[in-house]
């Protein structure tokens, strides 16, 4: 059992999916069985919750231990973790927070495993703001991609434009008004006659770069509902990209500078969903 309390007024789908992993997973479950209590009454669908309401949550010990998340680093100053897919990053840091102090540093879609970085000071949240905002931390993907790249690496350059209404971004190989550059590295470490597994390096952080700049290049990632091949995802069933944020490296002065010497790297592959 686990009893949180609303911060905000939302749905108690939003609030689960942002506050609690494991019965973001299970909601199903606890819908149909009616597991989860309100102000301490049982409800069996999505409601409205305000300020204050209180939210009760009935798992099995099983499903309670589904992982969310696994820690690969941790000192006084910062916290490394390893996010599973299917998990809001806020739900992420809404339970380290349950067990001690954090900050929270960025972030990555539900369905991208990977690594996130959070702060445990208030001196190294500021440090680490602006280490990503400078782009000081070098983030590295990789990504199983349908289809075979031009060429087996290249640093591209695109346009890519916000649509607020449908949460989507479109990329232009020009600049459009509104629009913002982004630039994409990538290198082909695999391949087959249907798919590339590619490391890529971001120098710009846009919304759902990665997945729309390959999109736009006929090589959506695999399992991407958004900007993906319908047909391909179908075929196998995928509902997921593949997806990793797989390595940080940091490049940081003053107090933070002996994690320059650390390589971080994920334990998921971009690989096709057993």
């Amino acid at each position: 059992m686990l009893q949180l309390v609303c911060d905000k007024a939302c749905t108690l789908k939003e609030f689960t999916d942002n506050q609690y992993a494991q019965g973001s997973f299970f909601w199903s479950y606890l819908m149909k069985n009616k597991d989860v209590k309100v102000n301490g009454k049982k409800v069996g669908a999505d409601v409205p919750l305000e300020k204050g309401d209180v939210v009760t949550y009935y798992l099995t010990p099983k499903q309670e231990e589904k992982i969310a998340f696994s820690t690969v680093y941790e000192d006084e100053n910062i916290l490394i973790v390893d996010k599973a897919s299917g998990v809001n990053s806020e739900a992420v840091f809404a339970a380290i927070s349950r067990e001690k102090t954090a900050y929270f540093i960025h972030r990555l879609d539900r369905n991208t495993r990977g690594l996130m970085a959070f702060a445990k000071t208030a001196e190294s949240e500021s440090a680490l703001l602006t280490a990503f905002k400078e782009k000081s931390v070098e983030k590295t993907y990789h990504a199983l991609c349908v289809g075979r790249l031009a060429v087996r690496s290249a640093v591209l350059t695109a346009y890519l434009k916000k649509d607020e209404k449908s949460a989507t971004v479109k990329v232009f190989k020009t600049e459009q008004k509104g629009s913002e550059k982004i630039v994409t590295e990538y290198v082909v470490l695999e391949e087959t006659a249907e798919f590339s597994k590619l490391e890529i390096t971001l120098h710009t952080g846009k919304t759902h770069q990665i997945r729309a700049h390959f999109a736009f290049l006929g090589n959506p990632v695999l399992g991407d509902m958004k900007y993906g091949d319908a047909a391909v995802n179908k075929r196998y069933n995928l509902t997921r990209q593949c997806l990793v944020a797989k390595k940080l490296r940091f490049r940081l002065d003053g107090a933070l500078a002996y994690l320059n010497e650390k390589n971080f790297q994920s334990v998921y592959d971009a690989a096709l969903e057993q």
